[in-house]
């Protein structure tokens, strides 16, 4: 899934790591989704990464701040794995 700023990076798995986070946080899609400011479908899309184009970094970050993890995504070149 790609993650948009002003440049993309490729980040293999962040969808999947998105839905760990979330299940291990036991709040209900709704009430994440609601905190991030996205809609339900949106989240879902996002974790089965068929999100078109690229998942913008704002969103990335809102989803991040809602379940207080860092997936540790830079625009450095490099995609750290820093998770729960």
């Amino acid at each position: 899934m790609k993650i948009r700023r002003y440049t993309d990076v490729e980040v293999m798995g962040l969808g999947a790591k998105i839905k760990q986070a979330r299940n291990l946080d036991g709040r209900s899609v709704e009430i994440l989704a609601g905190e991030a400011e996205i809609s339900r479908s949106y989240w879902h899309d996002i974790e089965a990464e068929k999100v078109r184009d690229a998942l913008p970094e704002v969103t990335l970050r809102k989803i991040e701040r809602v379940l207080g993890v860092d997936f540790g995504i830079s625009f450095n070149g490099e995609a750290s794995n820093n998770s729960r």
